[in-house]
């Protein structure tokens, strides 16, 4: 598996991988919280700067993605909350690469890169219909924030905050330098 950044004339292909992957959730919301959730997910603020989307490519085949917002930028269009590190959203993992891992090495990718920056957490959103990325983030040690939780609409579903402290990074290679 390859993990890399998307190539500009992919978009629409990650976009329309990112609806089938969350269609899922479709008949576990509201048509409103749908039809929010879908904008989001097709919306350009993947191509806004500063943003970055990843994708895993399996044999020549795009498997997934996920995008990286960085600290300090709205990342969601109805709340104005924004925290001073990067955010992690639309994580979608094609339904025939599902259980593979995938999911877990484009986190994963989203935090090294996030602590080769220097920050000190990671963030992201999600709900507790999908109940694969809970059980994800969590055994990735993510901790709740309830202070990012937010209703997109008012049906509600609440979006629950989560962030991963990174450990620092110490640019000392040995131990009794940094004591």
């Amino acid at each position: 598996m390859l993990i890399r950044k998307m190539k500009e004339h992919e978009i629409e292909f990650v976009r329309m991988q990112r609806l089938e992957g969350y269609k899922e959730y479709r008949s576990l919301v509201s048509e409103d919280h749908w039809y929010a959730l879908k904008g989001t997910l097709s919306s350009d603020s993947d191509l806004n700067k500063g943003v970055e989307i990843f994708v895993a490519e399996i044999e020549n085949q795009l498997a997934g993605s996920i995008v990286l917002f960085p600290g300090k930028m709205a990342s969601y269009e109805w709340t104005s909350d924004s925290p001073d590190y990067p955010e992690i959203r639309m994580l979608a993992v094609d339904h025939q690469y599902r259980g593979h891992g995938i999911g877990r090495a484009l986190v994963q990718h989203c935090i090294d890169l996030s602590a080769k920056q220097g920050y000190s957490f990671v963030g992201l959103h999600t709900a507790d219909f999908m109940k694969n990325a809970i059980a994800l983030y969590t055994k990735m040690n993510f901790e709740r924030v309830p202070e990012f939780d937010f209703e997109p609409v008012n049906d509600g579903i609440i979006v629950k905050g989560f962030r991963l402290p990174i450990p620092l990074l110490h640019p000392l290679k040995n131990k009794s330098q940094i004591e």
